[in-house]
């Protein structure tokens, strides 16, 4: 029987379909559940417990927390649909603490949100969904998805401040054309607003801000609780390999940092690179910094190669700026990337992700992780 699409773009009604909506806490998941609900699907909310919080202080700034999961739990009974917890710590740990840790002591500048996605949220959640036999998993994250046939497709939100399309970069097809995001047409006021006519009580809780389970953005202290031995001294060498000064650890830095370098200089210096296996830093000038050519492994393609011909926009951080670029796959997992004016600080371990342009918006192609 056939029935105009829903919201989400199936093929059923309403009232006939069952979505899971991963639930954290904060405003921006509570309102998806809110609006889910609303529109009359069956909905199914998902809190998952990530990490040991014994510290826990009520007015956390991180995600995933106690205070999380109660407020979780809260707008659930609210909107009267059912809530399950899951207890993933020992996942988390393994696949996104052990990983930055990992990351860090090399030299790298990893992103916990997009191994946090890629493995637990994502991957095992997606399990859970389909396991519960829901039609969709439904998530608050600010990127716009567009679903045609079969196939749905990731942009960036109309809000750009708020736009997270570059955590998830490393989403795979079947987990996007199951995924919906119901907030990338809104701006995050729209949200809260909606969040207040549902009577929501997270409507005016603060953002989350810290990586969940670094406190205050204290990294070295983290990495040192869990390798003790991470903070070895090393030389700090200039560019021609003169040693000028001595570091208290490579987890103190990262490619492009001028605070805590401790060295007198006419001009300011930088860190240019982190050489992990020599424990040495290389610092330079400002223009030394600049890179035009970045290596990528570990790709995921989210469409067809014919579409990189164009003209393709990268991501090289979090917070920077779309830049132009020429993207050369190599294979399957490796590929260059050739940016038209070069940039300052890029960083192993970052994500580079794909963009372009088309009458939509700007659409995910897929990226990869910076290797040099």
């Amino acid at each position: 029987m056939n029935h105009e699409l829903n919201s989400i773009g199936l093929n059923k009604k309403s009232s006939e379909t069952t979505v899971v909506v991963a639930m954290s806490g904060g405003v921006d998941s509570s309102t998806v559940a809110g609006m889910m609900k609303r529109d009359g699907y069956n909905v199914i909310g998902v809190t998952l417990k990530l990490y040991d919080d014994r510290k826990e202080v009520a007015s956390s700034k991180q995600c995933c927390s106690g205070q999380d999961i109660m407020d979780a739990k809260r707008v659930a009974q609210k909107l009267n649909i059912d809530h399950k917890i899951l207890y993933y710590q020992n996942k988390f740990k393994q696949g996104v603490i052990d990983n930055f840790v990992d990351s860090y002591s090399k030299g790298e500048t990893p992103i916990p949100c997009v191994q946090c996605n890629q493995t637990v949220k994502f991957k095992d959640l997606f399990e859970v969904s389909k396991d519960l036999k829901a039609d969709a998993m439904i998530t608050g994250h600010y990127v716009k998805s567009i679903t045609f046939g079969n196939q749905t497709n990731m942009y960036r939100a109309i809000d750009e401040n708020r736009d997270q399309s570059y955590f998830l970069f490393n989403t795979t097809r079947d987990q996007l054309n199951y995924l919906r995001f119901p907030l990338g047409g809104l701006l995050k006021k729209d949200t809260r607003q909606i969040a207040k006519e549902l009577d929501l009580n997270v409507a005016d809780k603060p953002d989350s801000q810290d990586i969940c389970f670094v406190p205050n953005g204290d990294y070295a202290s983290v990495i040192q609780k869990f390798k003790p031995d991470s903070l070895k001294k090393g030389n700090i060498k200039n560019e021609d390999g003169k040693v000028i000064g001595v570091h208290d650890g490579i987890i103190n830095f990262t490619i492009g940092q001028r605070k805590g370098i401790k060295l007198s200089n006419t001009e300011p210096l930088y860190v240019i690179k982190i050489n992990s296996e020599k424990n040495e830093i290389i610092v330079g000038p400002r223009e030394s910094l600049g890179k035009k050519i970045i290596h990528l492994n570990n790709l995921n393609l989210l469409v067809n190669q014919s579409e990189f011909k164009n003209k393709i926009f990268v991501k090289v951080r979090s917070t920077g700026k779309l830049l132009n670029a020429k993207i050369n796959i190599l294979n399957q997992n490796k590929a260059e990337v050739n940016l038209e004016i070069s940039e300052d600080g890029i960083s192993p371990g970052q994500a580079c992700v794909f963009y372009k342009k088309d009458d939509i918006g700007y659409k995910v192609l897929g990226g990869g992780w910076i290797k040099s």
